[in-house]
């Protein structure tokens, strides 16, 4: 008789501080890459237009593109430490 794997608890949502702390790695590195690849083009703008494009373009690359992959990088770091 074989024993059963225990099933996965779920890994709780981030802490508020987590949440920052992720939401930081995700905008700092991307807003500085942005302004590297287009930053001659943005000094030509309005200071509120040059915020709009990089919001625009900064916004979904955070929520769609870097933020889901912290928060399974998050939860593979928690189930790891929890098996040992």
């Amino acid at each position: 008789m074989s024993a059963r794997p225990t099933p996965a608890r779920p890994v709780p949502p981030p802490t508020k501080h987590q949440l920052a702390l992720m939401i930081w790695v995700a905008v700092f590195p991307t807003l500085t890459l942005i302004n590297l690849a287009l930053g001659s083009w943005l000094t030509t703008l309005t200071p509120v237009l040059r915020t709009f494009v990089l919001a625009t373009v900064a916004v979904p690359i955070v929520i769609y593109g870097l933020m889901p992959q912290l928060h399974r990088l998050r939860a593979r770091l928690l189930t790891e430490a929890a098996h040992g």
